[in-house]
């Protein structure tokens, strides 16, 4: 049986704002080179490359000396972007995902459908201006952009924890496992379209 071919993503965006370059393969080795200026929106975008199997290389130089706000959401649009680009017309993926995720205290949960349709809802319990050096508000820019650019159903939720850090890890290691699962080839729909309006 011949291999499927690897999907990949490549998108530059630019903007007063922001200078994005994105490179993604979802049918990677959890391999990553990302540098935003954040350095603990680094460290969660490369636990997402991790526990997603992706492989990521991402630069984003933005306007940090006014807010970090351009710079997390840009990224999360570009990232999804990437994500509906690589997936193209989203024949034989099982387009849907979900997944509990511990982080020692904490348990946070996340489910994705790639449904064409933007919709998001993000409940992190964050309680602290800042998670890191991350304003811990952006979280929520972040999943909000990455739903925008990827045309998706994006729900993340807390559902208990007591280190920021960890509601925050919890949710971007869920957020990527959902994710693997709903880009995931389905061996049982074939080339069948995962949906009975014709179209996603």
């Amino acid at each position: 049986m011949k291999k499927a071919a690897k999907r990949t993503g490549s998108i530059d965006r630019k903007t007063a704002e922001t200078q994005i370059s994105l490179k993604l393969t979802i049918e990677g080795a959890g391999r990553y080179k990302v540098s935003t200026g954040i350095r603990f929106f680094d460290h969660m975008l490369e636990l997402f490359t991790r526990h997603g199997a992706f492989d990521l290389e991402l630069t984003c130089k933005g306007d940090l000396d006014v807010d970090q706000h351009h710079t997390v959401e840009d990224v999360g649009i570009a990232l999804g972007e990437a994500f509906d680009k690589a997936l193209g017309d989203k024949r034989g993926i099982l387009r849907a995902g979900y997944f509990l995720m511990t982080m020692d205290e904490t348990l946070g949960i996340a489910a994705v459908d790639l449904s064409g349709r933007v919709a998001s809802v993000i409940d992190t319990k964050v309680k602290t201006r800042l998670v890191g050096d991350l304003q811990s508000e952006l979280v929520d820019d972040f999943f909000e952009g990455f739903s925008r650019g990827a045309r998706a159903n994006v729900h993340v939720k807390t559902m208990y924890g007591r280190s920021n850090h960890h509601k925050v890890e919890a949710l971007f290691k869920a957020f990527a496992r959902a994710l693997r699962v709903a880009c995931s080839r389905d061996p049982q729909l074939g080339e069948m379209l995962p949906s009975t309006k014709g179209l996603l």
